[in-house]
């Protein structure tokens, strides 16, 4: 459903605080890319030092699985900017634009806090990590709270972009799911 709607990245106007947060996130990002492109890399120099070189591998596969984990969560904000999760919008595009943004306050709102929830739990976490010293049980034992630092990061951009988005809508500088169209109701009674 969603390739009928005209929903693209979030708007932010001239609002300063909106202008901010997009750019944050655009960077994060940017960030994730190379995060992914540092992965590659790395997968394809694994490959040639144990298949060409015949020799063993020691810190690869965990930077590797370290490096796409990362990249998912500081992506998160980025991919919530460009309105790119899987989303329905089968039930937005039938409401008419003020149950709609109704709808939209009530799902950004409630997504921000199971968000903030998470992130609580993610910082707790990553600190736990830290205070205590955690290594990884590998030969190339990397302090833990390195890669975990991804999770509070992750977490903490995307519940800036929820609530930038959560703002837009609330003071109309964005439509209800970035949906320009009338309700499907509308549309039928303008066709009559």
């Amino acid at each position: 459903m969603s390739g009928a709607t005209s929903a693209g990245a979030a708007r932010t106007g001239n609002n300063p605080f909106l202008r901010a947060v997009a750019a944050i996130s655009t960077f994060a990002g940017w960030v994730s890319a190379a995060m992914i492109v540092a992965a590659v890399t790395i997968t394809c120099q694994m490959i040639f030092v144990r298949f060409v070189l015949n020799g063993s591998t020691v810190w690869q596969t965990e930077a590797v699985i370290y490096l796409m984990i990362a990249a998912t969560l500081v992506g998160l904000p980025y991919v919530q900017r460009l309105r790119g999760h899987v989303n329905v919008d089968l039930v937005p595009l039938a409401l008419p634009m003020g149950a709609r943004r109704v709808l939209a306050v009530i799902t950004l709102a409630m997504s921000a806090l199971i968000i903030g929830v998470m992130l609580y739990y993610a910082v707790d976490f990553w600190h736990f990590a830290w205070a205590r010293g955690w290594r990884s049980d590998t030969v190339w034992g990397v302090m833990l709270w390195k890669p975990y630092l991804s999770l509070p990061i992750g977490l903490g951009l995307l519940l800036l972009q929820l609530l930038a988005d959560l703002y837009a809508v609330v003071v109309g500088i964005d439509k209800p799911f970035g949906i320009e169209t009338e309700g499907l109701a509308g549309r039928a009674a303008g066709d009559i």
